[in-house]
This record gives structure tokens, sequence and C-alpha cells, in this order.
């Protein structure tokens, strides 16, 4: 799984002329893949709710979003597979069927809302307008692959 996760002072999605909104906290693109597990859904979600890139009163990022209690929308994006290693058109192989990866994106929603935070979404498949006000801005990029990578000395 792959997730863009960003720092935002306020984030909004409309599916189908329905508005969804969260407060200060993050928005969290989620990519299904082909190979994706429940396991992958669990290190992803525990790792975006413990990563401290909430600034503290000196302004180091040292808070995650359980120790603010950010706020979180989450948005299925299978383009986060997308190949642009070929041609000028990406190819989206490297993504899950649509079946599998509504059940792993549902699956992974479910873990989120665990953690008790709030928590908002768009709707599967469908085209939505996303408008968030990055903060700082920060952005991060995860996938549950780099679990099984050793880390660089």
């Amino acid at each position: 799984m792959r997730a863009v996760v960003q720092l935002v002072t306020s984030a909004s999605v409309s599916v189908l002329g329905e508005v969804r909104q969260i407060g200060k906290g993050l928005v969290i693109f989620v990519g299904v893949s082909d190979d994706d597990e429940d396991k992958d859904s669990s290190y992803l979600v525990n790792k975006i709710v413990n990563l401290r890139i909430f600034p503290d009163a000196e302004g180091h990022f040292d808070l995650s979003a359980v120790d603010t209690q950010a706020q979180l929308l989450v948005i299925s994006q299978f383009t986060l597979y997308g190949d642009t290693r070929k041609g000028r058109r990406p190819s989206f192989t490297g993504a899950a069927a649509p079946e599998k990866a509504k059940v792993i994106f549902e699956k992974t929603l479910e873990l989120f809302k665990e953690t008790g935070l709030t928590v908002e979404t768009g709707q599967f498949q469908q085209s939505m307008l996303v408008d968030l006000q990055n903060d700082g801005p920060v952005t991060i990029i995860l996938d549950s692959g780099d679990k099984n990578w050793p880390r660089r000395s």
C-alpha cells in the first residue's frame, strides 16, 4: 500500500454534491496494490497515526496525530500506483482491481476509526474534489513495502 500524508489546517472532499470536511489534521491519499493484504493496512495505519510530524511548542516535529487528536480525511487514490517509466501515459497495472482495493481500503478505514480519531472519507471509485490547506507544507510518502528494506546506516 502507498500513502501520501499531508499535514493540513483544514480540508474537505466533495463527491456527488456531498461535502465532508476536517479541521487541523491529516489528509491521507491511499493506494492499494495487487500484492497488498490486511497486514499492509495495519502497518500503514499504525505508522501514520504515530508519525511525529506535528510541531510541539518549540516548532519541532515531536507530536503525532494521536497526541494532538488530529482529524483525518482518508481518500482512495489508485493513481498512486501510476507507472510512468515507459511512454507518456501512466500504466496502472500495479494497482489492485477495484473489487480487491475496495475491501482493503474499507479495512484501512476501519483501522483508522479504531484509533479513536475523527475520520472522514470520500467515496470509493468516484470522482472527487479535494480541497486542502497544506500546513508547513508537510508531505510524507509511505509505502508498506518499505518495511522489508533495511535502513541505511
